[in-house]
């Protein structure tokens, strides 16, 4: 802070020459201002990078890493996808999944398990009939040979909330011989670290690890479209800690999509149906967040300089993006919405449910409604109902660039993130929370008769336990959460709860928390925290339903997707995801209240702190 002398800095690195890529340096500004770096020089174990005598380490690529063999293309040809066939491919789906996360070779990266796939599949295509499906399996499986029994595996643990799901190879109608040999392979399964997979530092959400988006094939060819789909169904089957939340089984949706990937017939095929199985997992954060470049120029570039949300069940206009378009436009705030192009809001949500991955409805009608408004073509046919009479207008789109959008709420930068409201109420939103008002907060509104923390949308600070901390009067458990295995995948145990330590002079008023759909990730773990307050009221709606560190995964044809890496629990076993944050005192907004400029919410909290 400020302008101080130049200082020499160190660190201590532990080098692993066989893991370590590379050593990166650098400066970070946090906050506002200036940060100037000069004279850089590094030395490593206090030589100089150009000094000759310097060890230098050179990491040596894994075999899994030198395949090139179908960098260019799988070279697979699919015959005619009978019914036959395509549960042999759920079959060998389920196998090559297995294979990849138990056993110990592929584990040590000794092969591009990628294009092991591709090698195998001609003769498994060729095959006639059950048993020569089953010695193309057992030859592949053979391959990679004997697996010893894994001396440091443990048992699954009797107190796992998931575990292990291999009862498919009891119900696959398997010869003895071949169980015999997947069994084998389970009994010998990795127990070290895994080329494909780790658990992060800390948190313990998977990490994906070693894995080709292939960015530069949009529209890959049919065998890596069948590899989009394995990859993609094998990561949620052994560590995605909510699988038993999904509303279709999991077990039941590779087969359901095998043909939707395979017949893809164009770029745009294949991202809508990466999405509809992205969406089956049933988490917000579970999103088509890369590479679907068709699905945008879909649903298109223009928008309606206001904004649409889902009030009383209605689609209702409830702010202007960009206020000087209101004319051209011709609807208010407060407008309720019917029809676009002809068609009925209910129908099109309905044929939109299968695109939108999400938790529940909230986070439905909350990512929905930013494309209701908008299109491919530069105007919208809107029905409406304005002061009780139904009205038709061509609406006029504007580019996104031409607008002051906003995704799920406004950030006024410049106004401070607390205030002291009428009647001695203080106000904290954490849109824009530093972590420097903390102890401002703390001795601003301390003698305030409570307090209203605004979390309807996503806090730029983390401040569980900083401020979280200001409104318990004793240690006090909050979450717990539950992580998988990685050698023993499809485990996931709970750990111990985590609790929001006190403060000596805790504050004495009363909490009142506001939450909605935009309330999501971060903000719902925060607002589980404030929730160990003995004082505290959660106010408002439905939360989106997805908390916990989330994890990357990325699919063929540089597509790149999420899920929620850890579970989330109340310390008594109550699970958060898909049903969010439930207030205590349920309130939402009116079409009436909108039309008057009025927060509902905000001043049901007022009543509260005031009764």
């Amino acid at each position: 802070t400020g302008t101080t002398d130049w200082t020499a800095f160190s660190t201590s690195l532990s080098l692993n020459p066989e893991k370590t890529e590379k050593i990166v340096l650098g400066g970070l500004l946090v906050g506002k201002g200036k940060m100037w770096l000069d004279d850089l020089q590094i030395s490593i174990d206090e030589k100089s990078l150009d000094d000759p005598t310097l060890e230098i380490y050179e990491r040596i690529p894994l075999p899994a890493e030198q395949d090139q063999a179908f960098d260019e293309g799988s070279n697979i040809t699919f015959p005619e996808l009978t019914e036959e066939l395509l549960d042999d491919l759920m079959l060998l789906g389920k196998i090559w999944g297995f294979l990849k996360y138990h056993h110990p070779e592929v584990a040590k990266g000794q092969y591009n398990w990628d294009y092991e796939l591709f090698r195998m599949l001609p003769d498994y295509l060729k095959a006639k009939n059950s048993k020569q499906r089953e010695k193309a399996i057992v030859n592949w499986i053979k391959k990679y040979g004997k697996v010893p029994v894994c001396e440091a595996c443990t048992p699954v643990d009797e107190g796992a909330i998931l575990k292990p799901n291999l009862a498919w190879i009891e119900g696959a109608n398997l010869s003895g011989s071949l169980k015999k040999l997947l069994k084998e392979v389970y009994d010998g399964r990795n127990a070290a670290t895994h080329y494909y997979v780790s658990l992060t530092t800390y948190v313990k959400n998977p990490s994906f690890k070693n894995e080709k988006s292939y960015m530069d094939m949009p529209y890959p060819d049919a065998g890596f479209r069948l590899l989009s789909i394995y990859r993609y169904w094998n990561m949620i089957e052994y560590f995605f800690p909510n699988k038993h939340l999904t509303d279709r089984p999991w077990d039941l949706v590779l087969r359901t999509y095998l043909a939707k990937f395979i017949e893809a017939e164009d770029e745009l095929a294949y991202e809508l149906a990466a999405l509809q199985i992205i969406g089956e997992v049933n988490d917000t954060h579970a999103n088509l967040w890369g590479g679907g470049n068709k699905i945008s120029e879909q649903r298109g570039k223009y928008f309606a300089p206001f904004r649409g949300e889902f009030v009383e069940e209605q689609f209702v206009v409830t702010d202007y993006y960009n206020p000087e378009f209101a004319t051209e436009s011709q609807l208010k705030i407060g407008d309720v919405i019917t029809h676009i192009n002809g068609k009925t809001i209910a129908d099109i949500v309905e044929a939109s449910r299968p695109y939108y991955p999400v938790s529940n409805d909230a986070s439905l009608f909350r990512d929905l409604s930013i494309d209701l408004l908008r299109a491919a073509q530069p105007t919208l046919a809107l029905t409406y109902l304005s002061e009780g009479k139904t009205m038709e207008h061509e609406v006029p789109l504007h580019d996104r660039k031409a607008l002051n959008m906003y995704r799920w709420y406004k950030v006024n930068e410049e106004e401070p993130c607390y205030k002291i409201m009428e009647g001695n109420i203080g106000y904290v939103t954490l849109a824009n929370i530093q972590e420097a008002d903390i102890p401002k907060i703390k001795t601003t509104l301390r003698n305030t008769k409570g307090i209203v923390i605004d979390i309807r949308n996503y806090p730029t600070t983390f401040v569980p336990f900083a401020l979280g901390s200001y409104f318990v009067s004793k240690p006090t458990p909050f979450v717990k959460f539950t992580i998988g295995n990685i050698s023993n995948p499809g485990e996931f145990t709970f750990t111990q709860p985590t609790q929001i330590p006190n403060e000596a002079e805790p504050y004495e008023g009363k909490l009142v928390v506001l939450v909605n759909e935009n309330s999501q990730s971060q903000a719902e773990y925060t607002a589980m925290a404030f929730r160990a307050g003995a004082q505290t009221t959660i106010v408002g709606s439905t939360t989106a339903g997805a908390d916990g560190n989330v994890s990357e995964i990325l699919l063929p044809g540089g597509l790149r997707t999420m899920i929620s890496g850890i579970g989330v629990y109340y310390p008594n076993g109550t699970e958060t995801q898909r049903v969010g944050i439930v207030p205590d005192v349920v309130v939402r907004p009116t079409i009436e209240g909108i039309k008057k400029g009025k927060d509902e919410v905000l001043e049901k909290a007022i009543e509260i702190i005031n009764q």
